[in-house]
């Protein structure tokens, strides 16, 4: 009867499986009822009647093989009673089951496992492509020039350096600056670039030198001006020129020209206009000389700056002034208020008068170059009517200006128009008294920067400007010795585009916003020739 008990017992273990008969296993082994076999007879059952081992093995003989086996339904949700397995493969009933918690910690350590893998092979996968980023973070072109950087003292030291190698005299730093204008160059008049120069040891052509003095005292200037007489100064240095021994003059001449530009640079800040005119003479140097001798070189080179004066300077302005016309923005009985003094305006102003126009100026002036009375004295020798107030009384010349006609610097690729300072606070009064502004400005003055505020890349003037104030008492001539004042003198400002109703150009009149637009096709243009 027992037999038949223990053999009952140990099928029914069979039947129920390996997880839920583990309880039963344990109360079994403690000796509390259950199976029978818990007696040691189960085991006499295990040989056949010839003597023979059989192939069915309990967990109980043998259970490190078991545990080295893995349970094919490990991982999946019993949805009723479990069904018996036929392979033998049952888990170990004294094997103690792990809890929640270091489940947990297993499956997140292996996860941290496979994520280290994944990114060590993102490693050695992108190891080769670090050298090439790196070469592309060098070329990347730096935003602003070191010779801009006044604040910066290792970018100050390095221009040291090539001042230096290139001969160039080197402009003192200042006394006294505005801290908020500490990274913009003071050019002051005390110092002279020219007093170190010797006529034994100066590399610097003459007609570069007596330019660069003329910057530097503001007997030339403007934008047309100072493009015009540096490119006239460099026909006479490449008229001058002659080419070394064993050298080629594109190669030669365009490093000849290099201290000349930062000689000039040193006695003022370049204008954008003479920047794109060097721009344009380096091309011509480099790609305009390849297969000549150097007298067809040099007259090549000479002719090119000609041809580039006539389109882009004198061309321009005529075309200006026929839009002008054409388009009927100045008309019988207009008040027209001009700043300063532009050539640009100042011709528009006499095509207009010479076509039977009839109309009156006012001039608005303002310290401290007061280069309204330049203007005035043209505008009345060219038989216009004109008034003059200074920018304090703009407000007043409002009431009855009909359009507003300025000048520009440069035009920047944001839509915003850098003038002379005060002309962003004329365009300002104009559009609270709802009248039309007109800026004149040829194309080759714009400008790939963006702007927008007078205080990020500007030029300081002469702080003594400031106080010669004419004939009376200058009574600011001692502000030196205070040291709690001192005096700024930016000399231009930026208007937004929201300020100027359109810009008349000598591809017609056009938008601030499409100052892209057209240096796009300047650089289409530029790749086709």
């Amino acid at each position: 009867m027992s037999d038949k008990l223990g053999a009952s017992g140990q099928d029914k273990g069979k039947d129920q499986g390996s997880t839920p008969g583990k309880k039963k296993d344990k109360k079994t082994k403690g000796g509390k009822g259950g199976n029978p076999a818990g007696d040691g007879k189960g085991q006499g059952q295990q040989k056949s009647s010839d003597g023979s081992k059989s192939p069915r093995v309990t967990t109980e003989d043998k259970p490190s093989d078991v545990t080295n086996q893995t349970d094919p339904n490990k991982g999946q949700k019993p949805k009723g009673p479990p069904k018996a397995q036929n392979n033998g493969n049952q888990i170990d009933p004294n094997k103690p089951q792990k809890s929640k918690a270091e489940l947990k910690a297993e499956r997140r350590a292996l996860q941290e496992q496979q994520r280290a893998l994944k990114d060590q092979k993102k490693e050695t996968g992108t190891s080769s492509k670090d050298t090439s980023s790196a070469s592309v973070a060098k070329i990347e072109p730096k935003r602003v020039p070191d010779h801009l950087m006044a604040d910066d003292v290792q970018a100050q030291k390095k221009m040291a350096k090539k001042l230096e190698k290139q001969k160039i005299p080197q402009r003192t730093k200042v006394q006294r600056q505005v801290r908020l204008f500490e990274h913009l160059h003071q050019y002051e008049r005390e110092v002279s670039l020219t007093q170190s120069l010797s006529f034994k040891s100066c590399t610097i052509h003459p007609a570069i030198v007596r330019l660069g003095v003329q910057y530097a005292e503001g007997v030339i200037c403007g934008s047309n001006a100072r493009c015009l007489a540096m490119l006239v100064a460099f026909k006479q240095v490449i008229a001058d020129y002659t080419t070394p021994a064993h050298k080629e003059l594109s190669r030669d001449l365009e490093t000849r020209i290099k201290p000349y530009i930062s000689f000039l640079n040193q006695c003022r800040l370049m204008s954008v206009s003479m920047g794109n005119a060097i721009k344009y003479l380096k091309y011509n140097i480099s790609c305009g000389t390849r297969d000549l001798s150097e007298i067809e070189a040099k007259q090549n080179l000479i002719d090119s700056i000609d041809e580039y004066i006539k389109i882009k300077i004198i061309l321009p302005a005529k075309a200006i002034s026929t839009f002008v016309i054409e388009d009927k923005k100045i008309v019988d009985n207009d008040v027209i208020v001009v700043y300063a003094c532009s050539s640009l305006v100042l011709r528009v102003l006499r095509t207009a008068h010479e076509h039977g126009i009839k109309f009156r100026v006012i001039v608005i002036d303002g310290r401290p170059r007061m280069e309204g009375k330049e203007m005035l004295r043209r505008l009345v020798r060219a038989g216009i009517k004109c008034s003059y107030m200074l920018i304090n009384a703009v407000s007043y010349a409002m009431q009855e200006a009909t359009k507003v006609f300025l000048g520009a610097h440069a035009l920047l690729a944001n839509g915003c128009v850098m003038s002379r300072v005060g002309s962003s606070q004329l365009a300002l009064v104009a559009k609270s008294f709802n009248v039309s502004v007109l800026v004149c400005c040829e194309t080759y003055k714009f400008c790939e920067r963006g702007q927008t505020d007078s205080f990020v890349l500007n030029e300081l003037g002469d702080p003594d400007d400031l106080v010669n104030i004419g004939n009376k008492t200058a009574y600011l001539s001692d502000w030196r010795d205070y040291n709690s004042l001192t005096l700024l003198n930016l000399v231009y400002d930026v208007t937004p585009p929201e300020f100027v109703s359109v810009v008349i150009t000598e591809l017609g009149l056009i938008p601030c916003t499409s100052v892209p637009v057209v240096l796009r096709m300047k650089q289409v243009e530029t790749e086709e020739t």
